[in-house]
Parts: structure tokens; sequence; C-alpha cells
């Protein structure tokens, strides 16, 4: 099969995949805030961290080296295997001797059982991250698709069962397992692909020593990400860590779809052209504006519509959310610039400078996280969002020069897509009280931002951003 065929279906089948399995994901999120308690989500949200970390650490980065590793033989599959499966075991003892710890740090007794349980994802995973990574690596995203579907679909069924039988929080642990169960019993069943138990001590050092420093960058992100969950976890209560974490989820939805399906597809195909940087700067551009004209656009909408739409999708009960999903909202315009930046760094494996970069940023938030704990959630969310921005642009200052695309460049080049956006979103915002009083249904307030801001956003398209239109045209012609 050609390389633009490759390319074609994998689109195809990662957009098949993340739409039906984000979708499921998310109606089932939406009926579970109405059967659940924000507590119930901010016992979870207090304890990702840990699992975060776990699932980190069980990988130590090494499929992202078989995905991209050039002549991969059963001898780089069975040995990461056994290392994956090794590791999540000790990983595991580990977080359940800690467990206690956590509860008494957070002054919750019920997240000790909660961890324990929950942790079990770790070993259940390394059953499957393996045949992940072989999926990537051969764009094979249909048979990913096929046999992941009805395991979403089987946790999803649990979880709401669990939660209208009153179980509460441990409907949440329980999707999630069963999910993973489901998932690696259909594998073993169905496909006919099994890693070979061989371990290759010269393998395994070829792998650790790309993975282990993306690891270590995955892990500092992770801490990052989760620091401001922990900080309001241990100054405020569980409700107000719901509250923060159905906002960041929420806006993290539709960005981290559509960077999820390209990023499945491109960095495979990135490494294919890893060694030609002006190819590589070319495709970068493409991608980078195709998903971040969407992006901010998508974020900019859900700014405006931000109270309507938590009133109509997890009830009144949420509404403390709206200002930090609003904030959150601004942040996400960004997610793509840095993910495609930090892409390049590891396409040309530079997993050293990947860590250096990672290291620096997290000095930076944790600096700036401090400053604003004093001044409540609300400042704490906004250095969130304000770092994130920072953060996308100091990726671009080291990727930059792999490709010859400087920082000045990309800013210029990313501003005046997002310039493109916005310009929509200031008319409707100075508007928004006229038509409020002119709209009373929730649902009208939306579908009418909506319709106002794509009529306004086209043209200024059409005529302020060619480049994309011809992306658009390639695309559809292809």
């Amino acid at each position: 099969m050609g390389f633009i065929s490759q390319a074609k279906q994998g689109v195809v089948w990662t957009f098949l995949q993340q739409f039906s399995v984000q979708i499921i994901n998310f109606v089932v999120q939406i009926f579970l805030a109405r059967l659940l308690l924000p507590s119930d989500f901010g016992l979870i949200a207090m304890i990702t961290i840990f699992i975060a970390i776990g699932q980190s650490l069980s990988d130590s980065g090494m499929t992202s080296s078989l995905i991209r590793g050039k002549n991969n033989t059963e001898n780089d599959y069975g040995t990461v295997f056994i290392t994956n499966f090794v590791i999540s075991i000790l990983i595991y003892l580990i977080v359940f001797f800690l467990a206690p710890f956590v509860a008494q740090f957070y002054d919750q007794p019920i997240l000790a059982s909660i961890l324990r349980v929950y942790a079990l994802i770790f070993i259940i995973s390394s059953f499957y991250v393996v045949q992940i990574a072989k999926f990537t690596k051969e764009l094979n995203f249909k048979s990913q698709f096929t046999y992941q579907l009805p395991s979403v679909i089987i946790g999803a069924l649990t979880g709401l069962w669990m939660a209208y039988k009153g179980f509460g929080v441990w409907s949440l642990v329980g999707l999630n397992i069963v999910q993973a169960l489901s998932f690696t019993i259909i594998l073993l069943v169905f496909y006919r692909w099994r890693p070979k138990l061989i371990f290759d001590q010269s393998i395994f050092k070829q792998h650790f020593d790309y993975g282990y420093k993306l690891t270590l960058s995955g892990l500092l992100n992770t801490i990052y990400q989760n620091l401001y969950k922990i900080i309001i976890g241990k100054m405020f209560s569980p409700s107000n860590v719901g509250f923060f974490t159905q906002a960041d989820s929420l806006r993290l939805f539709p960005v981290n779809q559509l960077s999820t399906i390209l990023n499945k597809v491109t960095f495979p195909l990135f490494a294919t052209i890893q060694d030609d940087d002006m190819k590589l700067k070319k495709a970068y551009q493409s991608a980078l504006r195709l998903v971040l004209s969407i992006t901010a656009a998508m974020m900019l909408i859900l700014l405006l519509i931000a109270k309507p739409l938590f009133l109509i999708v997890f009830g009144e009960k949420w509404l403390p959310s709206v200002p930090y999903f609003q904030i959150l909202c601004i942040a996400s315009i960004f997610l793509p610039i840095g993910t495609y930046n930090l892409n390049i760094l590891k396409i040309k494996g530079r997993s050293d400078l990947f860590l250096k970069v990672e290291v620096i940023k997290k000095i930076i938030g944790v600096t700036s996280l401090l400053i604003c704990i004093p001044f409540g959630i609300n400042a704490i969310v906004w250095s969130l969002c304000i770092t994130n921005v920072f953060f996308a642009y100091l990726n671009g200052y080291f990727s930059g020069k792999f490709i010859n695309y400087s920082v000045l460049q990309q800013v210029k080049n990313s501003l005046s897509i997002i310039m493109i956006a916005v310009l929509p979103m200031l008319i409707i915002y100075f508007i928004k009280d006229i038509l409020e009083t002119f709209i009373t249904s929730s649902i009208l307030e939306i579908v009418g931002i909506i319709f106002i801001y794509l009529i306004l956003y086209i043209p200024l398209v059409y005529i302020f951003n060619k480049a994309l239109l011809n992306d658009l045209k390639l695309v559809l012609k292809r």
C-alpha cells in the first residue's frame, strides 16, 4: 500500500476510533455527572496523578521507541512486552503500600481503597500497550478500532449500572478497570499476533536509552499538570477539585480528539521523512495550520457558550465550573503548537533535549503556581493558562532550529490564524447581551451563537487564510 493510501486510511480509521470511543466516554461522563456528586469526581481527580505516573513508568517510553524504530523484529516487541509487564507489577506494589499515606495527605480515608483498586490498571494495560504500538507503527488503526470499541461500550455500561445502583465514586473506578480488562480479553481472543516471550538485553538498552528520557519528560509534565489538582485538593474541598476537573476535561475533550487523530497519523508519517528537513517543515506547517484554524474557532465558540452548555450538559450544580472552563479554553487554543513542536524533537531522536525543555518549563510553571496560590483558585487557573501559552512557543524555539522555522516565524504565522478566529468572537461578545434579551432558551442561545460565529468566520478564512484552503483542497482531492 502506498504512502498516501496509508495516510488516508490512517486518518479515516483514527477518526472513527477517536470519534466513537470518545463520544461514548463523553456521553457516559454526562450521565455520570448527573448521577454522581462533584465530590465523587474530585476524589478520582486527587489520585489521577498517581495513576498517570504509574502508567508512564510502566511503559518507560519504550512503546514510542517501537513506533519510531525502522526495523523492529519480534525480539523488539517481546523485550518491550516483558519489560512493561515486570515494571507494571513493581509499580503496582509501590502504589499499594503508599495508598494509606495518600489518603492521609488529603484527609480522605476512602482514597486508600480507591487507589489500590484503580492501580490494577497498570498490570492490565501492560498486556496490550505493545499491540497498540504495533497497530500505530503499521498505521493499522482499523484493527485497533475494531478491538477497542466493544471494550469501551462494556466499560461504559458497567459504569452507568454501578452509578444507577448507588456505588458512587466506585462507578468511575469500575468503568475504567472493566474497560481495560475487556480490551485485554478481546485482544487475547481475537487478535492472532502475540508478543514472543523473548528478552534481549541489547534491544532493551536500545529502546530504554531512547524511552527513559521521554518517560522523565512525561513524568514532569504529568506531575506539573496534576499539581493544580493536588494543590486545590489539599487546600479546598473535593467538590472544588471536581469543578476544576470537569472544566479541564470538557475543554480538553474537543482539542484532544482532533490532535490525537492527527498525531497518531502524523507522528509515524513524519518519522518516515525525518531526514528531509524541508519536507518535514512543510508537513509541520500544513498540519499545524489545519489543526490551529479548527481549534481556535472551536475553543472560542465554547468560551462564548460556556454557561448554557454546562446548564444543558451537566446541570445547575456544575455551574461553578464555568469560569475555570472559559479561562482554560484560551489555553487550549495553543495546545497544538506545543504538541507539534515537541513531536519534532521526538522525531529527530532528541529525547535528551526534550527532557531539558520539560525541566525548564516545569521550573517556570511551578514558580508561577506558587506565586498564585495565595490569590485563590481563579489565579491558579489563570497561571495555568498563561504558562501554557508561553510554553507552546518555548517548545517552538528549540524545535524550530531543526527545521529552520524560527520562533518569531511561528508566532507570526500562528497569531495570524488565531486573530482571524478572535474577531468573530469579539463581535459576538459585544452583542451577546442583546441576543440574550431575545433568546431565553439555552439551546437556542447555543445554536444562535454558533451560527453567527460561523457566518462571520468562514468568509474571514476565505479572505485571509488561503493557505488553509489550499491544504483542504489537497486533502479532499487525495
